[in-house]
C-alpha cells in the first residue's frame, strides 16, 4: 500500500495513524489516530479544551515522547525509529521547542540559557553574541541578561524560554502556549518576532494554544476534541501594512 505522506511533495512534517494512550486503571487516549500534514513555512495553532491532547501531540511531533502506534516523519525521516541519541542530534538540529513550564536551565543566566542549544551546535563566539543580544533586546530583557531564572518573573522567564527556541534557527518550532503568563504587549511583540521568523525565514511553526491573539495570527487552526481532529482550516491572514 502506498504511503499518503508521499503524495505530498511540500510535507514536512506527517503523522499517520498517531496514537497515544497512557495506562492506567482507566486507560486515557490522549491522541487518538492522527493523521496530519504540515507543509513549510505554515504557521499553525492546535486549539481545543484542556485534556483535547495539544501537548500530547506536540511531544509526539518533536520525539520528546514515544507513540504507543503510528508514525511521525520529518523530511521523509520516521522519527519513531531513531535511537535515543539519533533523536537528540536530530532535535538539536532542526527544532526548537517552547515549553508551557519554561524548562529554563536553572544555573545558567538569561544570556546563557539563550545561547545553550547554539554551545551545543559549535556555533562561532562572535555569531552567539550577536544573535543571543538581538533577540533579548527584541523580547525586551537585554537589561535583564545576566540574571537566573530564579531572579525572573514567570513572564520575563517565558521571554527568554522564546529567545532560546529561535536562537539556533530551526527549520521547525513547536511552541506549547508561548504566550501564557505574557501581558497583552509582550505577547504582540513575541508574536510578531515569531512571524517575522516564519515569513522571512520560511520557518514552520506549530503552536498549541488558548490564546486568541495566537488563533488570530495563525493560517490554520486545528481543532483537537478527545485526541482527534474535530476541524482543520486554512485561513488568509492579510499582512499589515
Amino acid at each position: 500500500m502506498k504511503k499518503e505522506h508521499d503524495n505530498h511533495e511540500n510535507c514536512v512534517i506527517h503523522t499517520e495513524d498517531l496514537t497515544k494512550v497512557y495506562e492506567g486503571v482507566v486507560p486515557v487516549k490522549a491522541v487518538d489516530d492522527v493523521h496530519l500534514h504540515i507543509e513549510k513555512g505554515e504557521f499553525t495553532a492546535l486549539v481545543g479544551p484542556s485534556g483535547s491532547g495539544k501537548t500530547t501531540l506536540l511531544n509526539l511531533i518533536g520525539g520528546l515522547d514515544n507513540p504507543t502506534s503510528g508514525k511521525v516523519w520529518i523530511h521523509n525521516q520516521d522519527i519513531t525509529q531513531l535511537s535515543k541519541n539519533e533523536l537528540i542530534d536530530f532535535r538539536l538540529k532542526n527544532i526548537g521547542f517552547v515549553f508551557q513550564a519554561y524548562n529554563l536551565i536553572p544555573v545558567l543566566t538569561a544570556k546563557e540559557n539563550v545561547e545553550f542549544v547554539m554551545l551545543l551546535q559549535k556555533v562561532p563566539a562572535e555569531v552567539r553574541n550577536q544573535r543571543v543580544h538581538q533577540l533579548l533586546e527584541e523580547v525586551g530583557l537585554l537589561d535583564q541578561m545576566n540574571k537566573k531564572p530564579s531572579k525572573l518573573s514567570g513572564g520575563q522567564q517565558q521571554r527568554v524560554a522564546v529567545a532560546r527556541a529561535l536562537a539556533s534557527k530551526p527549520q521547525f518550532v513547536l511552541a506549547d502556549e508561548p504566550t501564557a503568563n505574557l501581558d497583552s504587549k509582550t505577547a504582540a511583540k513575541l508574536l510578531d518576532i515569531m512571524a517575522k521568523l516564519n515569513r522571512d525565514e520560511g520557518v514552520t511553526f506549530i503552536f498549541s494554544t488558548h490564546d486568541q491573539r495566537v488563533i488570530d495570527q495563525a493560517r490554520r487552526v486545528i481543532t483537537l476534541v478527545d485526541g482527534a481532529i474535530a476541524s482543520d482550516e486554512k485561513k488568509e491572514v492579510l499582512e499589515a501594512v
